[in-house]
Order: structure tokens, then sequence, then C-alpha cells
């Protein structure tokens, strides 16, 4: 059985590559993601997986390893990249990020309307890079959801 990651997923430049950096504690350089990577704890997809519709399954085909599915919404531009009901696709719990929370706060109630709009339930995270413990407390609910979700897993064996 191959080991499940959390899949992290987003429009360009929304912040995807250095929240995996933060969840796989990886320090070093942050280079522009072009293909999936897979890391420690994460899969990194690039954003032309979500910005062009004909790549929808090569991400659906890449989740059967996931465990969750991490879906941003950037509040520095908030713009609207996925379908209506997009989360439903997938089989795994989807958790709902808003990144770069310190900039446009004006745009914080689309980002969460999208949110709603593309089937992500709540709790929402907002984190920023200038804030870690927002990072922290996203990185500890992960933790925990993964652990349970993979004790069920062993348990059902």
């Amino acid at each position: 059985m191959r080991k499940k990651r959390i899949m992290v997923i987003g429009p360009t430049n929304c912040g995807k590559t250095t929240l995996v950096h933060a969840l796989n504690d990886h320090e070093g350089p942050i280079k522009k993601t072009q293909n999936l990577i897979y890391g420690k704890y994460t899969i990194d997809v690039p954003g032309s997986y979500i910005e062009n519709a004909w790549m929808y399954k090569y991400l659906i085909s890449a989740v059967q390893d996931a465990s969750h599915v991490l879906i941003l919404v950037d509040q520095s531009k908030c713009a609207n990249v996925y379908s209506p009901g997009f989360a439903k696709v997938f089989r795994c719990p989807v958790i709902g990020v808003i990144t770069k929370v310190d900039v446009n706060p004006e745009n914080e109630a689309n980002c969460l309307r999208q949110l709603q709009q593309i089937g992500v339930q709540e709790p929402y995270f907002k984190i920023s890079t200038a804030n870690e413990k927002s990072i922290s407390n996203l990185k500890d609910f992960l933790l925990e959801k993964v652990m349970r979700a993979e004790n069920e897993i062993y348990y059902r064996r």
C-alpha cells in the first residue's frame, strides 16, 4: 500500500509551494513547480492543472495518492478559477485554505463565497507566511486528520 499524502491545489502564485515547504518542514529555496512533486507529506500540484480544464483528468488520477486535498484560494487576487462544485469530484476529504490573508482583506468575503461555491465545507483555514501560527494551526489539524485516517485504514485490515 502506497503512502497517502496531502494534495495541495490552487491557481498559479497562490502560495502552494510555500505552504508545501512548510508542511514538509523543508528549508531551502522555493522553485516554481512545473510537474507534480511528491514530498514527504504532500503532493504539490502546478497551477496549470487547475487553470486548464483538459488537465483535470491528470489531477483526478493523482488524487488516488492523497488522504486529503487542500484547495487554495488567494486573497490577494481572489480570481475564480474553479468550477462550481469542483470539490465534489474528490473521494477524500477536502479542506479550504485562504492564502495571503494579510493582503487585500476586503477580498475575504469573496474568497469564503468561492470556497462555498466549489463545494468545500468549513472549517476554512486562513494563512499567511507573515503569521507562522496560522500555518502551524493548519499543520496540527492536518497531522491529526492524517494520523486518524491512517489508523482507520490500519485497523480495517
